[in-house]
């Protein structure tokens, strides 16, 4: 039974362009059959505790002496590690806010990247178990970020991420991109307006493409 892990981070519950495309992928992939199954985290209505001990970042038995995290993060953390283990594509809508990630979903980057659990540390080959999963980011932004421009970066967002799933994790990351989001709220020239549209449109064809395609 192929699983979808589908995480969402944005605060917009009504407009939210990251959100919607995500549910086009998360639409086509149940449409592949009733065996794909869809595990749905919504991180900004249910968001995680942030890490209370800095010893949860390790296993057991890289934790300094006398460590004492609290059981019920720890727990948290077994589960949290257990659900994406457990998915066979990694699905995440990444809004950039303030030139990085939402704080939900750095929140559960702290419980899953864990070296020697998830991440390589003193034995690279046993200690990547999802290396070579694909994970696909829906990455929207309110403004430009074209090739060639002083705001071609995107922050510390798709970045950081690349960085823990793709380098860390040894995942196979794609990512679908939105950008000038926000271009109609906020009075943009026309040409800007219709460039949003086209990106958005072709975000959920690649997205439903995507989810056929990793099905």
């Amino acid at each position: 039974m192929p699983v979808l892990l589908h995480l969402d981070s944005s605060a917009d519950l009504l407009t939210s362009r990251s959100r919607a495309v995500t549910a086009t992928f998360a639409e086509a992939w149940r449409r592949l059959g009733p065996d794909h199954e869809v595990v749905h985290r919504d991180l900004h209505r249910e968001p995680l505790p942030h890490l209370s001990d800095a010893a949860l970042h390790f296993p057991p038995r890289l934790r300094p002496a006398g460590a004492a995290p609290s059981g019920e993060q720890e727990a948290l953390q077994e589960k949290l590690v257990a659900e994406l283990l457990a998915a066979d594509v990694l699905l995440i809508g990444v809004p950039l806010y303030n030139y990085s990630m939402p704080s939900t979903l750095k929140a559960w980057i702290d419980y899953i990247h864990i070296p020697a659990v998830t991440a390589p540390f003193d034995d690279p080959a046993a200690q990547q178990p999802l290396a070579g999963r694909p994970a696909v980011l829906v990455s929207t932004r309110g403004g430009a970020y074209d090739a060639g421009s002083a705001t071609e970066f995107d922050g510390h967002a798709v970045p950081a991420l690349k960085l823990i799933l793709a380098d860390a994790l040894g995942m196979r990351l794609e990512t679908i991109v939105a950008t000038r989001t926000l271009s109609e709220r906020l009075g943009a020239p026309a040409e800007d307006v219709a460039r949003q549209h086209a990106e958005l449109t072709a975000a959920h064809e690649a997205a439903a493409a995507a989810a056929r395609r990793l099905g």
